[in-house]
């Protein structure tokens, strides 16, 4: 049996792709409000994007569905939001809310939500405190945990991220664990093309373009680091994977990871290889959308292999239940 997925603040679909690798899932329905998204996850996916604000959409005109993904829109929760939380002022913390209108609504199996691992710990505990206390007015029973792409996903990208994955019967939720960690064997190179000479001039930097060029050229001297600049010096990452890749990274600053490649230049990850840092497949079709957009898009995103793992350890907890009766 096909479990039918209602996706919502869908993105481009990671978690979405995940899940259909996992097994038997399928999404029936998919809300972005942001176009430049939806569009990348229509060349991906065979269902048509309900582009409205959630908070317009009538739970009557969402089709019956069995799993809800919601990766509820983060920047409300993160230091790079200033953990306003609920409070948020642009109203991203109360989205939350829609989802919980959502489940009340259409009662689904399984709900399963992505955050940021600030979450947890943000205004003293008390956002989270809030998030638990409507899932248990839900009748629905959870389990959290956070994971590192790096060692639950076999991605080289340091990315911790919350995971909650909430039961509306008690016997999913009794068979159901998060997956155990695995050794990390993708290297940076699987993901990064260190060799290509061919890459567009705008990925790379240089002293006419970079006034701190030189800070650059005398640090970064391995071909098997990702690089940062740090507003004031330059970060490598010794651990020799990917740091935490962010929605802002294609504006430039200190966010963006930069390499040496093997001709010694230095250049930023192009949009496509973000993409591969959060473990999408090399088919995943990218629109014909500026760059900015597309780095933006990959850094609001998730670990593909991570999702994937927690998916599959969903369809085996809904059918260890389903075999017993």
């Amino acid at each position: 049996m096909v479990n039918k997925i209602a996706s919502f603040f869908a993105g481009v679909g990671g978690i979405d792709r995940g899940f259909a690798e996992a097994g038997d899932f399928k999404t029936i329905y998919a809300n972005e409000f942001d176009n430049y998204a939806a569009d990348t996850f229509s060349l991906n996916f065979d269902t048509e994007v309900d582009r409205r604000d959630l908070t317009t959409v009538p739970s009557t005109e969402i089709p019956d569905f069995d799993v809800l993904l919601g990766g509820f829109p983060c920047q409300a929760f993160s230091i790079a939001g200033y953990r306003q939380g609920f409070n948020d002022e642009q109203g991203r913390g109360n989205l939350f809310f829609e989802l919980v209108r959502i489940i009340k609504a259409k009662r689904p199996r399984v709900a399963f939500f992505e955050n940021v691992k600030n979450l947890v710990s943000h205004d003293n505990g008390n956002t989270f405190r809030v998030i638990q206390s409507e899932l248990d007015k839900l009748g629905y029973k959870y389990l959290f945990q956070v994971l590192n792409a790096s060692e639950f996903g076999n991605i080289p990208q340091n990315r911790e991220r919350i995971y909650i994955v909430a039961f509306r019967d008690a016997e999913d939720y009794a068979n159901f664990s998060f997956p155990k960690s695995i050794p990390l064997t993708t290297s940076i190179h699987d993901v990064i093309d260190f060799q290509s000479k061919d890459m567009d001039d705008a990925f790379y930097y240089s002293a006419e373009k970079n006034v701190f060029y030189k800070e650059l050229k005398d640090n970064m001297t391995s071909h098997d680091s990702v690089y940062q600049w740090r507003r004031k010096y330059v970060r490598e990452n010794k651990s020799h994977v990917v740091p935490t890749l962010t929605a802002n990274m294609g504006t430039g600053g200190h966010n963006v990871p930069l390499i040496l490649t093997m001709d010694s230049r230095i250049r930023k990850l192009t949009p496509k290889e973000c993409f591969n840092v959060q473990g999408f497949p090399t088919d995943f079709n990218l629109p014909k959308q500026s760059n900015g957009r597309l780095y933006k898009q990959a850094g609001n995103s998730v670990c593909v292999p991570v999702i994937k793992r927690i998916a599959e350890q969903v369809d085996k907890a809904m059918k260890t239940t389903d075999a017993t009766k």
